[in-house]
C-alpha cells in the first residue's frame, strides 16, 4: 500500500510598503487525517528573507535546508547578501534540475533592492509578485479576501492584519487548513515573528 503523504496549506504573501508580509496556519495532513496541528510552514532563510511552503512537507523542508546553506556560502563568497531575485533563481534551478517535487513555495524579503516576493511552483516557474498572493488548497477562499482588501501603501503591520484575516477564512472552509496560525513581517534588517498571543488576539475580532 503507498504511504500517504505529509502535506500542509494554506500560505499568504503580501508586498507592503516597508518590507513583506509571510503567512500561513499550521494543519499538515495525511489524506483525511490530521497529522499536526504545529506544521512549521514560514522558515527563515537569511536575516531578511522568508520561505513558505505549500504541499510535502518532506520535499519543502529539504528546499528549505539546502536554500539556507546556499544563501550563507554566497554570502561568505561574495561579502553580502544574495538579493530576493538571486535566491528566487536558484530556488527555480534546483526545482527544474530535480523533478518531482510537489510543492508551491513563496520566497520573500528585504534587499538593496527593497522589498521583493516571488511565487515558484513544483516544476521550477517563478512569478514576480506586485501584490498579494496565495498557494494551497485553501487560496481560492484567501484570494477572495485579498481581492478585497488588499490596498497600495498598505504596513506590514497592516499586511499581517489582512494576511490573518485571509487564513481565518480559508481555514473556515478548507478541511486541509486549520489550527494556528504563523505570521512573519520581515523589514529592512529585521525578520519578526508575531507571537502567538497578538494573532490571537487579532483573531477574536473577526467573524
Amino acid at each position: 500500500m503507498e504511504q500517504e503523504v505529509l502535506k500542509g496549506t494554506t500560505t499568504v504573501g503580501m508586498i507592503c510598503t516597508d518590507g513583506i508580509v509571510l503567512a500561513s496556519e499550521r494543519r499538515a495532513t495525511m489524506g483525511h487525517f490530521i497529522a499536526s496541528r504545529e506544521a512549521k510552514k514560514v522558515y527563515q532563510i537569511s536575516d531578511t528573507t522568508g520561505l513558505t511552503i505549500a504541499g510535502t512537507v518532506g520535499d519543502a523542508q529539504q528546499i528549505v535546508r539546502a536554500m539556507t546553506v546556499e544563501s550563507k556560502l554566497y554570502e561568505m563568497r561574495r561579502k553580502e547578501p544574495v538579493t530576493i531575485k538571486g535566491l528566487s533563481t536558484m530556488l527555480s534551478n534546483m526545482l527544474n534540475s530535480v523533478r518531482g517535487y510537489g510543492v508551491q513555495l513563496l520566497i520573500g524579503g528585504v534587499d538593496k533592492n527593497g522589498p521583493s516576493l516571488y511565487s515558484i511552483d513544483a516544476l521550477g516557474g517563478t512569478i514576480e509578485e506586485t501584490r498579494a498572493v496565495s498557494t494551497g488548497s485553501g487560496s481560492p477562499i484567501a484570494y477572495g479576501v485579498l481581492e478585497d482588501n488588499y490596498k497600495e501603501g498598505m504596513t506590514v503591520d497592516e499586511g499581517a492584519q489582512l494576511a490573518i484575516r485571509a487564513l481565518h477564512n480559508a481555514m473556515k472552509r478548507d478541511s486541509a487548513s486549520g489550527d494556528a496560525i504563523s505570521v512573519v513581517k520581515i523589514t529592512d534588517g529585521k525578520f519578526i515573528r508575531m507571537e502567538d498571543e497578538d494573532v490571537n488576539e487579532y483573531r477574536k475580532t473577526l467573524n
